[in-house]
This record gives C-alpha cells, structure tokens and sequence, in this order.
C-alpha cells in the first residue's frame, strides 16, 4: 500500500481502540495497537484474523509515564517515526458528585485527560520531523454537553476538547494536525465490563440514591435500543486519516450531529428545559 502509514492506538483491548485497529491493519497500514495489559489481546487477536490481517501488540498504559516511554521507545527502535496517534484510551464512572471519591474522580481524569497527554508528549518527537502526521483524540458528544451522574466523565472530556483545541494551533507549524471525534452513544465495554459506579452509587442512605438509580436504569433502557455499529466510528477515523482537509471536530453519527446542533442554536435555558424533560419525565422523588 503506497499510503501505508505508521499509526498508535491506545486502548485497543476493547470497543473503538479494537475495531479501529482490526480495520486500519486490514486497510494495509502498520498498526501499532496497545494495552494497558496485553492479557486481554484475545479479543483483538479474534478480530485480526477474522479480517485475515495482522498488526503489532504492545504494552502501554496510558496513566504510567515509564510505560509510555517504554512503548514509544520500542515504536523509534521497530518503526523509526509515527504518523498517526490515535488517542482512545479512556474511562467512565458514574454517580453523583456528592457520591464520587477524589480518587475516583481523579482516577478518570488520568485516563481521559492526563493519559492523553502522557501519550502525546511523548509521541510528538516521532511526528514533527515527518512533517505531515495527524493526532485524533476520540472525545464524546459528552465533551459538549453534559449529563447529571456523569460529571467526573463530563469534565474530562470537556477538558480534553479544550486542550486539543489548544495543541492545535500549536502543532499546525510542523505539519501536525489535530482532530476530535465526537461519538454518541454506542454499545462499548465502558457501560459493560468496564462499567465503573461510585463508591456510594447504591447507598440508600444517599441524598441522591434515587436519582441515581433512575438515570442508571434510563441509560440501560436506551443502550439496548442502540444499534448503532462501532465499526462507522472506524470508518470514520479512516476516513480523517486520509482526508486533506479534516475538519477539526467531527461527529460519526446521526444523533451526536442532532445533539451538537441542538447545543449550538438553542440557548442554554431552553436546551436544559427539554433535556430536563426527557431525562425526569418519570422521575419521582
């Protein structure tokens, strides 16, 4: 493939780090696709073959700098240079913030925010003697608006959005452009095995425990009549990849582009009046 490029992926145990890669290495290019613990490559390994491809596992967890190092170390020495990072590690929790500990609060801001910088700073020395490569961190629509029981999430996407947004000035002199992408809900491991609740998520005693359990219960309700496929957010990563001209935000579905569009035209108040709506309608306290 003429095009072949170098790529990085974080997160690739599972959900859009897994799909990503499987299709990106099929597409011809050289994948790098990491880990946190490579014990979980099962599922990946599953993927490669079935689309009858192969690609390069490697241990990285995103929120341990020696780590990182390590692994972009063995990246210099097997590939010599990186063009496309794609920063998809992360994490949830929810909760109310009265219910959250600083650690767990902490904990996601690691993954979400720090991790992604831990992974670029030292990915970057690989990318600006190139002078053409891509950095994509997968945000959320949840970097756009936000949702009560998810404000630790909320706040690390929100600041994830406000620092590419930032690197992307800086990055734009050595020909390194950096992208959001802006998913909606999608069926991953980060509401399955990777689901992560507050400490105090279901204690009664709470002040908030049945609010709590009613936006737990509505968020299942409307993951199993989502039916969207994680391999159009793939699609659309490929597709930024080889773009020319990528717009800096980008959301690869439907009701990510209804939501942003809402958030932008309507003021707040009434925004928050329809959210209010659809979320309590048949809350009672």
């Amino acid at each position: 493939m003429n095009n072949s490029k170098v790529i990085l992926i974080t997160g690739c145990s599972s959900g859009f780090g897994l799909i990503t890669a499987a299709r990106l290495a099929k597409s011809g290019h050289r994948v790098i696709a990491t880990m946190r613990d490579t014990s979980k490559k099962s599922a990946l390994l599953s993927e490669v073959q079935k689309r009858d491809t192969k690609l390069d596992i490697k241990p990285l967890d995103v929120t341990d700098k020696d780590s990182v190092n390590a692994a972009i170390q063995s990246i210099s020495e097997d590939y010599g240079y990186i063009d496309v990072l794609i920063n998809n590690a992360g994490c949830g929790i929810g909760g109310a913030f009265e219910d959250l500990a600083d650690e767990e609060i902490r904990q996601v801001m690691e993954t979400n925010f720090f991790g992604v910088q831990n992974v670029t700073r030292a990915a970057i020395p690989l990318m600006r003697p190139r002078k053409n490569g891509k950095i994509i961190n997968i945000s959320s629509i949840s970097g756009l608006y936000a949702l009560p029981m998810f404000g630790a999430y909320n706040a690390s996407k929100w600041a994830l959005e406000g620092f590419s947004e930032s690197l992307r000035y800086e990055l734009q002199f050595f020909g390194i452009d950096v992208l959001l992408v802006e998913p909606g809900r999608y069926k991953t491991e980060i509401f399955k095995k990777n689901l992560h609740l507050a400490k105090n998520h279901d204690n009664k005693n709470s002040p908030h425990y049945e609010l709590s359990q009613h936006i737990r219960k509505l968020v299942t309700e409307r993951l199993k009549d989502c039916h969207k496929d994680n391999e159009d957010v793939a699609e659309h990563i490929e597709k930024l990849i080889h773009a020319k001209n990528p717009p800096f935000r980008s959301q690869p579905d439907i009701e990510a582009k209804v939501f942003l569009l809402a958030r932008k035209i309507l003021p707040f108040r009434l925004f928050s009046f329809i959210l209010n709506k659809k979320l309590f309608k048949r809350f009672k306290k």
